[in-house]
């Protein structure tokens, strides 16, 4: 249960922090399309972390998380892509990559321990 409860508070404070950085990609850089994925994904994390606490069964549980894994991979791979681009600075994203890498850490580890 203890992975459970921090991944639902990192996920959360991460959610928080992709919607700060999708209000500065809309109003300093006016880039509108890679902000709006990496909003959905983002966010989506902890929403499916969420659904999964309260989940009906263990099979329910571990799809959820599967999902929750999968919006961080994706988000990693939308860090990865701004930064390329020159839509964040590297400061920036060295500042929220590795919350993301840390998510992915936590939720693999959760699929691993249901899976087996």
């Amino acid at each position: 249960m203890f992975k459970e409860n921090v991944i639902v508070v990192k996920s959360k404070a991460f959610a928080l922090r992709i919607i700060k950085m999708y209000k500065y990609l809309t109003a300093e850089k006016k880039e509108y399309v890679l902000s709006k994925q990496i909003l959905r994904c983002g966010t989506s994390i902890g929403a499916n972390v969420k659904e999964a606490i309260r989940g009906q069964s263990k099979a329910d549980f571990y799809a959820k998380m599967s999902i929750a894994l999968k919006e961080a991979s994706e988000t990693e791979y939308w860090l990865e892509l701004l930064n390329e681009s020159n839509y964040i600075e590297d400061k920036n994203f060295h500042s929220i990559y590795p919350e993301c890498q840390e998510l992915i850490k936590i939720l693999t580890s959760i699929c691993k321990t249901i899976d087996s």
